[in-house]
């Protein structure tokens, strides 16, 4: 907990493994002993076919959420499959409380196919600003944690996401084309021009990953959901990258970005992109 004066830093330099560890050990729990064992009654729809939802995401959310909200009392915790119940528990990273944003399985439709391109999201958020944030991918054994000035790291090395390489097409993902609207279509059609390789993305908290890492240069997506982008926006900006919205602004988790929006592995990707993306490339 924050004991008395305490600061989200202090906690933080105190804290942080503990946060690690129930990061792992809901995985350990919840997500893994089902990966490649679930049954169809535990697979079902949200929104429709595409939007999937497991008992691994359910129970690993209520596992992250009382473990968090131990390590941090008079913290909120704002689940993906909370929100969903109740949508207006997403307000609570408006607030003032530190909050904890939590995706607790990032792929949900690769975690049901028995692919390993799945990860768990964690961030600690307070006044809409993320201060750190976990992404484990419990298949692969990787955990990529940031905290705001004090760098990047997967699984204790230092990330540096670098520029992208010269005369190499650069390398986008994007969101896939069942979830954006036909406006978005047409700003996603901007990157369409020669030099630009673009793919429909898999899990956003992975694609951020692979941004920090320098194995992506950049991505373009069209929803703000804040469990799936503030995990990641932290891990490339502390990697050295940036982001941006089609207005030039940095992405807000707390909302009423202008879409689609891009982060990238450097500030002059990330413009170039933008540009790409409003219609504007210069």
């Amino acid at each position: 907990m924050i004991k008395n004066s305490e600061t989200i830093d202090e906690f933080l330099a105190r804290s942080a493994a503990d946060v690690e560890e129930a990061v792992r050990a809901a995985a350990a729990a919840e997500i893994m002993p089902r990966f490649r064992r679930l049954a169809a009654h535990e697979i079902d729809e949200k929104s429709g076919p595409h939007d999937l939802v497991t008992d691994a995401d359910r129970r690993a959310e209520l596992y992250l959420t009382e473990a968090l909200g131990a390590l941090l009392p008079g913290s909120v915790v704002v689940g993906e499959e909370a929100v969903h119940a109740n949508p207006a528990s997403y307000e609570a990273i408006r607030g003032e409380a530190p909050v904890w944003i939590v995706d607790p399985v990032d792929g949900t439709r690769q975690f049901v196919r028995g692919e390993d391109g799945f990860c768990t999201l964690v961030a600690l958020a307070q006044g809409g600003v993320v201060r750190a944030s976990w992404t484990y991918a419990a298949a692969r054994d990787q955990l990529a944690t940031a905290v705001r000035g004090g760098g990047a790291h997967l699984d204790g090395e230092r990330l540096f996401a670098g520029p992208p390489e010269p005369d190499h097409d650069l390398r986008v993902a994007t969101s896939h084309p069942d979830y954006t609207t036909d406006e978005q279509k047409r700003a996603l059609l901007g990157l369409r021009v020669p030099g630009v390789a673009f793919r429909s993305c898999g899990s956003a908290g992975l694609e951020y990953l692979a941004i920090a890492r320098g194995d992506l240069d950049a991505v373009a997506f069209s929803w703000e959901a804040a469990w799936d982008h503030a995990a990641g926006l932290l891990l490339v900006e502390e990697a050295g990258g940036a982001h941006l919205t089609l207005t030039g602004e940095p992405f807000r988790i707390t909302g009423g970005n202008s879409l689609p929006f891009t982060a990238a592995r450097d500030a002059a990707t990330a413009r170039r992109v933008a540009a790409l993306l409003s219609g504007n490339p210069g």
